[in-house]
């Protein structure tokens, strides 16, 4: 399924995100894999999703409930989740 230009966007913006509060170096939104797992090769814990959520909720204007946060493994799916959310 191709990716329309508003989920390419919203994927950059949500790798600028993770990029910024996890403090990553030596990578940019344009070169970050939306699909990379963010928990399992990224090593982000429990504590750090919890600050990209916060930040997500507060820029899109969403709630996301902690019981969601399995759903948020990489970018793509964050993504995928957020346009839902801003949909319904």
């Amino acid at each position: 399924m191709p990716v329309s230009t508003d989920n390419k966007a919203l994927i950059i913006r949500i790798a600028e995100i993770i990029i910024s509060e996890l403090k990553l170096e030596d990578i940019t939104a344009e070169t970050f894999d939306p699909n990379l797992d963010l928990v399992d090769e990224l090593g982000v814990d429990s504590m750090d999703l919890a600050t990209v959520v916060l930040v997500l909720q507060d820029e899109y204007g969403i709630t996301i409930d902690e019981d969601d946060y399995p759903k948020l493994r990489n970018v793509r799916m964050i993504a995928e989740y957020i346009e839902n959310k801003m949909a319904a």
